[in-house]
């Protein structure tokens, strides 16, 4: 452990950062266990969709509504699923056949867009408050404030404008993008990312309504924040503290931009969670569930494993594990989709009993 090093270093270097790498179609095979069909010495040096990609770019075919735009393509090299190419054979002469192109792009971008290398130090204008320690590397950028105790691991990287609190605590691999806050007691843990803006730890919002005239009296908030490993939280999303109770973050959740989690909400692990979803206080996310983007879910209400709450749906009820719901209030999808149905055809039986009515009145004159 060392503390208050001070040196001007601090932040990503730009060592390495743009340079032209390139790779042939004969190691995008290799690295993919895909199949190579075409010349084995095509080489690309960046990745782009079918209909952007020129004669130096690598693409991929994952789906049948983009086979218009493979048969036009100028890409160098595709990664295709053998089916789909065997439904349009006219496009890039050389392929690599794989089961899931998505998947293959994982280990293909990181060889050709390599992250930048990091320099490890402590920036002079950062304030690093009384009893801070950390692990050998860390990287700490400018104007970032560092609060009594706090604890951070080996290859922390905290960007510039950052600001921890007293006792925070990060493990090991973490990533702070600029102008993160950490309020005290928040616990995060390894190989975590917290894009710009995120904020963890904000008091919940408990208050207890006074009598008419009468100010609400605040709920004081005494729980922490806790974030578990391999968590990545987009920008300004904002995760509360407990009130008398923890607010967990489980391992492996991925969070979009503009999330807000209230107090004492347990979020499982592996979920995943869109951009501007709503969750309420004391509400339980359970493992592998997706929250699809402005979904809402109420206060005190258990979402079961594996469920999925589609765009703008609105829980106020607890879900099953496994269901897949939608709407407002959420309902399972296929009687949701049935519902929908329904009311646009409302139109036409209105128009319908209308034609019968004047049929009977007249008939009746």
């Amino acid at each position: 452990m060392r503390d208050r090093q001070q040196s001007q270093g601090g932040g990503d270097s730009g060592a390495g950062a743009g340079a032209a790498r390139r790779l042939s179609a004969r190691d995008i095979a290799a690295l993919t266990n895909g199949e190579l069909v075409g010349p084995p010495d095509a080489t690309v040096s960046g990745v782009a969709p079918l209909d952007r990609a020129g004669p130096n770019d690598l693409s991929f075919l994952a789906a049948r509504r983009y086979l218009q735009y493979f048969q036009r393509s100028s890409a160098a090299v595709v990664l295709c699923k053998p089916d789909l190419v065997q439904e349009a054979p006219e496009g890039p002469a050389c392929r690599v056949l794989v089961r899931d192109p998505h998947v293959a792009l994982l280990s293909i971008i990181p060889v050709l867009y390599p992250e930048p290398a990091w320099e490890p130090g402590i920036h002079r204008t950062a304030v690093i408050g009384a009893g801070v320690v950390w692990q050998e590397p860390v990287a700490i950028g400018p104007y970032v404030v560092l609060g009594g105790g706090v604890r951070l691991g080996r290859n922390v990287r905290i960007g510039a404008g950052c600001v921890l609190g007293d006792g925070v605590q990060l493990g090991d691999d973490v990533q702070l993008l600029p102008h993160v806050v950490c309020y005290g007691g928040t616990i995060v843990g390894n190989r975590v990312i917290l894009h710009a803006g995120v904020r963890l730890g904000a008091d919940g919002f408990g208050y207890v309504p006074g009598k008419t005239g009468e100010l609400p009296r605040k709920i004081p908030q005494v729980g922490r924040c806790i974030i578990g490993d391999d968590v990545e939280i987009g920008a300004n999303t904002t995760i509360d503290r407990g009130s008398v109770d923890d607010t967990v973050v489980g391992p492996g959740t991925k969070i979009d931009n503009l999330v807000q989690i209230g107090h004492n909400c347990r979020i499982g692990a592996r979920c995943l969670i869109a951009g501007q979803a709503g969750i309420a206080g004391s509400t339980h996310v359970e493992d592998d569930v997706f929250l699809a983007g402005q979904a809402g879910l109420a206060d005190h209400v258990t979402v079961g494993r594996g469920a999925r709450v589609t765009v703008q749906g609105g829980v106020i009820g607890d879900i099953e594990a496994g269901a897949t719901v939608s709407g407002y209030p959420a309902r399972k999808h296929r009687e949701f989709l049935r519902a929908q149905g329904a009311l646009y055809r409302l139109a036409q039986i209105v128009d319908d009993l209308e034609a019968l009515v004047r049929r009977t009145d007249g008939s009746q004159r």
